[in-house]
C-alpha cells in the first residue's frame, strides 16, 4: 500500500469526534476503497483529552497544526467565520487540502478561499456544510454536471423542520416547540441563526452558486423566518390542501418572453412557504434534511436524509477526505504527484462564472397565501378581490370563516404565482379599507412544478 494520508482534525466538539470515531470504525473499509492507510497524526484543541490515542499529537496551536509537515489533510471543524479562516488560509498556504464543514465561513468568504486555493493549487472540500450527511454537493457538481438546472427548493435547516412538523402534528404553538427543541440540542441557546432562515440562507448561497455558476453571494439572499407563523395559519393551510415548510428557493428566471426583462435573473430566498401536502418535500418531516433539484433534461430529483450529528456530519467530512485521497495519490507521467481529478469548487471553471443578476424581492414571483381580518360587512370581500384583480393578481381559491365574537370574519386567499412588487401595491390598498381591522398576513406558495 502507498504512503499514509495523514490527518490534522481541528476541533474536537460533537464533529470532530465524530469523525475520529467513524475513522476508527470503518478503516477497514477507508483502505479498501482508497487504496491508502488513512491516519490522523494531530488534532488542534484547547484542552488535552485522556480518549485520544496517545499518537496523536494534541496541539492547542492550531495555525502550527495546520501546518505542520506531519499532515496532508487539514479537516477544520472549530466554526465561526475569523480564527476558522485564518486557520484555513494558512493551511492553504502551505500547501494542504482542506475539508470543511463550515457553512457561514465559505457562504460569506467563499470566493476569496476559492481562488486562493486555486493559486495554491490545493482543494477546499465542504460536503458537509450544507445538507449534513446528505451528499448533496457531490450530486451537483458531479451527478448532474451534465444538466441545465432550472431551480431547487430545499428544506436545509432541521431545527426549523422540527419546529414546523410540531406544529402541524401536534397543534403547539412556536415557542412552546422553540423550547423543546432547545432541551433536545436541535436548537442552540441562541437560536436566532436557525428560526430566523440565516443558517438555511449561508447553504443556498452555496447551492445556488454550484447550481448556477454565479459567485457566492449571501448578502443578497432574501431571508425571512418562522416565528411569525401560526398555528391558526398552519391549519388554515392544511384545510387547503397545503402545508407550510421553511424552504430554501434558487430560481433561474429568463423574464416573461414580452421583451421586459425585469424579471430575468436568479431568485435566491429563504421563506416559509405553503407547498402542497402531496409533494414529497411536504412530507420530510422531523429534522431532516432535504433537497429537491429541477434540471434538464432529468427532470426533479429529491435527496433526503440526516441534516446534522456527529455520524452524518462526520459521514459528508470522511467522503471529501476519500476524494483528496485519491486526488493525492494522482501521478503524472513522470511519477510526480499531480492534483488529480480536480472538480472545480464552485462546479463550473473559475473563469466561467457568470455575473447574472440576483433578483431584488420585490422582483420574486410566487403564489400567495393571504390572511385578511375584516368587519363582518356586506361587500368586503368584493372590495379584496376588486384590489387584487386591479393589480394583476390572479385568485386560485378563496375560503371564508366564521365570524368570531367581535365581528371580524376571517378571508383566507390563495392566489396564482404573481411579481411581489404588483403583491406589495395590492396588500397596501387592502390594509387602508376601513373594513379591514388588522395587517395582511402573506406566506408565499409554491406548487413545485
Amino acid at each position: 500500500m502507498s504512503k499514509s494520508i495523514k490527518l490534522a482534525i481541528l476541533g474536537l466538539g460533537t464533529v470532530g469526534t465524530g469523525v475520529i470515531n467513524l475513522i476508527n470504525d470503518n478503516l477497514d473499509e477507508l483502505k479498501r476503497r482508497s487504496g491508502r492507510d488513512i491516519v490522523i497524526t494531530e488534532v488542534g484543541t484547547r484542552r488535552q483529552r485522556d480518549d485520544i490515542d496517545p499518537n496523536i499529537i494534541q496541539n492547542s496551536d492550531l495555525m502550527a497544526a495546520a501546518a505542520s509537515d506531519n499532515v496532508d489533510i487539514v479537516i477544520e471543524v472549530i466554526g465561526g467565520t475569523t480564527l476558522a479562516k485564518d486557520v484555513i488560509m494558512h493551511a492553504i498556504k502551505n500547501g494542504k487540502h482542506v475539508v470543511t464543514a463550515n457553512k457561514a465561513l465559505l457562504a460569506e468568504h467563499g470566493n476569496e478561499i476559492f481562488a486562493f486555493a486555486e493559486a495554491h493549487n490545493v482543494h477546499v472540500a465542504y460536503e458537509a456544510a450544507v445538507a449534513g450527511g446528505i451528499p448533496i454537493i457531490k450530486v451537483m457538481r458531479e451527478g448532474l454536471a451534465a444538466n441545465k438546472i432550472e431551480w431547487l427548493a430545499g428544506i436545509i435547516n432541521g431545527t426549523g423542520n422540527f419546529i414546523m412538523t410540531e406544529m402541524r402534528d401536534k397543534g403547539r404553538p412556536f415557542a412552546d416547540v422553540l423550547t423543546e427543541a432547545q432541551e433536545l440540542g436541535y436548537a442552540e441557546a441562541d437560536p436566532t441563526f436557525d428560526v430566523e432562515g440565516i443558517d438555511a440562507a449561508h447553504k443556498l448561497a452555496l447551492l445556488a452558486s454550484i447550481a448556477f455558476g454565479i459567485p457566492l453571494q449571501f448578502d443578497k439572499v432574501y431571508c425571512e423566518g418562522i416565528t411569525g407563523i401560526t398555528l391558526q395559519d398552519v391549519n388554515y393551510a392544511e384545510e387547503l390542501g397545503y402545508r407550510i415548510k421553511h424552504l430554501g428557493f434558487a430560481v433561474r428566471r429568463e423574464g416573461d418572453g414580452s421583451g421586459d426583462n425585469s424579471t430575468a435573473g436568479i431568485e435566491l430566498r429563504v421563506h416559509p412557504t405553503l407547498i402542497p401536502q402531496n409533494a414529497l418535500l411536504a412530507n420530510v418531516n422531523g429534522v431532516k434534511n432535504a433537497v429537491l433539484v429541477n434540471s434538464h433534461p432529468l427532470g426533479q430529483t429529491l435527496y433526503c436524509g440526516d441534516g446534522a450529528g456527529a455520524g452524518a456530519t462526520a459521514s459528508a467530512v470522511m467522503a471529501d477526505v476519500m476524494d483528496l485521497v485519491r486526488v493525492l495519490g494522482s501521478k503524472d507521467s513522470n511519477n510526480e504527484s499531480t492534483n488529480g481529478h480536480h472538480v472545480p469548487h464552485l462546479a463550473f471553471i473559475p473563469e466561467q462564472l457568470s455575473d447574472t443578476p440576483i433578483l431584488r424581492a420585490e422582483q420574486m414571483i410566487t403564489g400567495y397565501y393571504l390572511r385578511v381580518h375584516a368587519h363582518d360587512n356586506p361587500g368586503v370581500l368584493a372590495d379584496i378581490t376588486r384590489i387584487l384583480s386591479d393589480a394583476g393578481i390572479n385568485i386560485d381559491a378563496i375560503l371564508q370563516k366564521p365570524a368570531h365574537k367581535l365581528g371580524q370574519v376571517p378571508v383566507i386567499i390563495l392566489t396564482l404565482p404573481v411579481v411581489e412588487s404588483q403583491m406589495n401595491i395590492a396588500i397596501e390598498k387592502i390594509e387602508k379599507l376601513d373594513t379591514i381591522t388588522d395587517k395582511v398576513v402573506r406566506i408565499r406558495l409554491d406548487e413545485l412544478a
